[in-house]
């Protein structure tokens, strides 16, 4: 690869880290072709970029996004994986495939440009998606107004049953 590409390269990774909200960084030794397109195709729908880069320009794209912290990841084949929309998804994509395919090694990576290890990265991927958190907030929010109609409902229905009583009484 001639200068120039590496810079682009370099800066193209640089780009990429600055904006990921979560990089998962994986050893991809022993994966064949069949089994990378898979992981790929699957990381490609969930919006979750993976590309394979050379230790030397992670190195040097990392010290330039100033996240000096991944170096220490970089050694043997690496991959990185770059989470642009959901910080969630590729940990949750990289080690659902890392238990079905024993040749993929998770390593580390980064969220919000902080250094985060293996146990963490596992622990992000544990993190329901984006859609059930937000359910769930909803439903939060959504459970004290559902108790304050029933109280003024209840008000209401013991109103009605003592005017039918009285009418009743009186009939």
């Amino acid at each position: 690869m001639a200068r120039p590409e590496k810079e682009a390269l370099v800066q193209e990774i640089v780009e990429k880290l600055s904006s990921s909200k979560s990089v998962v960084v994986t050893d991809y030794k022993g994966l064949d072709v069949a089994k990378i397109t898979e992981l790929r195709k699957k990381l490609r729908e969930a919006g979750v970029e993976y590309k394979v880069i050379k230790n030397t320009l992670a190195r040097i794209a990392a010290k330039k996004a100033e996240m000096e912290d991944l170096n220490e990841l970089f050694i043997g084949p690496t991959a990185i994986a770059f989470g642009l929309e959901d910080a969630v998804a590729p940990a949750k994509i990289l080690v659902d495939f890392a238990k079905e395919h024993d040749e993929l090694e998770i390593k580390g990576g980064a969220l919000d440009g902080a250094l985060i290890n293996l146990d963490k990265v596992k622990a992000l991927a544990e993190i329901p998606p984006r859609e059930v958190l937000l359910a769930k907030a909803l439903g939060s929010m959504k459970s004290p107004l559902n108790g304050l109609v029933n109280v003024l409902a209840g008000n209401l229905r013991g109103l009605v049953q003592v005017l039918n009583q009285i009418k009743e009484q009186k009939a």
